[in-house]
């Protein structure tokens, strides 16, 4: 197995300088449909990690995590998730951008199942003119609803959409644990699903762990208190230091 490579820094691109991405606080449900197939034609697993947006303008190919989330649950974890699936309630509901596919009298960041819920917007329907009965905007897998951020029941969280914003990234080549420090022993605050596009910080030296890229002593900082072994993450260009 190759080691990683721990590139040079002379022209590695500050922290500070990447634009940070939309993040919005919107209501998440659990997608389940194991055994189904998605938008994008992926076939639903036991325990499966992605997430779903109500509007094909979010939406990835299939394996691809192009468009991936960060999803933070109240209790402090997240989990960056490809976004495989189109729902909960609309198919054209863009809510995270300017120019919004249906709704534009909205606000952005304000689902148009929240505005139907809590302010009978539309007369209380979603575009298909069902009743919402939830402000629902944002469907996660049952692992990454279980496992990714340990919820038990359908709950606000916020929702970041990475490729609003700019700055390094890499790919996440299998379903990896994200970890308090540097360190497999340090605690467990959320998961990275494979395929997601994760946007790298910055790198600090960690415990040596082993992953697809090989073998290496470098942690990636996903975001404060978030680290991940750049043995378990693809193409990341030049960063700096923490």
């Amino acid at each position: 197995m190759t080691a990683v490579v721990l590139l040079t820094t002379a022209q590695a691109i500050p922290a500070e300088a990447a634009t940070a991405a939309r993040l919005f606080r919107v209501y998440a449900t659990r997608e389940g449909l194991v055994g189904g197939t998605t938008a994008n034609g992926h076939v639903i697993r036991d325990r499966d990690h992605f997430a779903a947006l109500p509007s094909r303008r979010g939406l990835s190919g299939r394996d691809s995590g192009d468009l991936t989330v960060r999803v933070c649950a109240t209790n402090g974890r997240c989990e960056w998730a490809p976004v495989w699936d189109v729902g909960p309630w609309n198919t054209n509901d863009d809510y995270w951008n300017d120019d919004r596919e249906m709704w534009p009298d909205l606000p952005v960041g304000k689902p148009q199942a929240q505005a139907a819920f809590e302010d009978d917007y539309n007369g209380g329907a979603d575009q298909f003119g069902r009743q919402v009965s939830s402000p629902a905007a944002i469907d996660l897998a049952d692992g990454t609803f279980w496992d990714g951020l340990r919820l038990t029941g359908s709950s606000w969280v916020t929702v970041q959409f990475l490729w609003t914003g700019d700055g390094p990234t890499g790919v996440a080549r299998a379903l990896t644990v994200v970890r308090n420090g540097p360190r497999g022993g340090a605690a467990e605050v959320g998961m990275v699903a494979e395929h997601a596009r994760v946007p790298v910080a910055c790198w600090v030296e960690g415990e040596s762990v082993t992953g697809a890229e090989g073998t290496s002593s470098v942690w990636y900082r996903l975001s404060t208190g978030k680290y991940v072994g750049a043995a378990h993450v693809a193409g990341v260009p030049e960063v700096g230091a923490c």
